[in-house]
């Protein structure tokens, strides 16, 4: 269970505070919520009950496991698959089961493909770039948060580590 004040990865919001924890009826039940509000979005509130298990709740992570997050950009991503449904439902999978090592296998990996594509005047596909950019804005932002930096410091790391990357799996 979280605390008042804690800072948590919510579901697709990325980046929110706790505000509250009440109790709420609903449905002729009292269950207890938690109370929170996007970090980038201060004027929306969000209550959700604690026992929520259909949606993505995750603490923090520290300092130590963000540098060990970050570090892994420098590795493989993930395998690619040609079938584009196939790859959809599989990366988000990944993303759901909330391993951020997985996460940026998913991200180091499509972050290659955007280059590759953009390198021969092309696109990434809707559905990936889509995918993409959710895994940038939430998982950059926690990055950046719990190593006390920028997004824009973290952008660029990671696209260093990336382009690193792809150029020793090229070798």
């Amino acid at each position: 269970m979280f605390n008042i004040g804690d800072t948590i990865i919510y579901s697709v919001h990325g980046l929110c505070k706790i505000d509250d924890i009440c109790e709420k009826p609903y449905h002729g039940e009292t269950k207890t919520y938690y109370v929170l509000h996007p970090m980038n979005d201060e004027r929306l509130t969000i209550s959700t009950p604690v026992d929520n298990d259909k949606v993505l709740m995750l603490k923090m992570m520290t300092e130590e496991e963000a540098t060990i997050v970050l570090e892994s950009f420098k590795d493989p991503g993930i395998a690619w698959i040609e079938d584009v449904k196939k790859r959809n439902k599989n990366y988000k999978q990944l993303i759901k089961s909330g391993d951020r090592k997985e996460i940026s296998k998913v991200a180091s990996t499509l972050m290659q493909r955007e280059a590759e594509a953009k390198a021969s005047n092309k696109r990434l596909y809707d559905q990936d770039r889509k995918l993409l950019t959710t895994i940038q804005s939430i998982l950059f932002k926690e990055l950046a948060t719990s190593l006390d930096t920028t997004y824009e410091n973290i952008e660029n790391k990671v696209h260093q580590l990336v382009a690193a990357a792809n150029q020793h799996s090229v070798k």
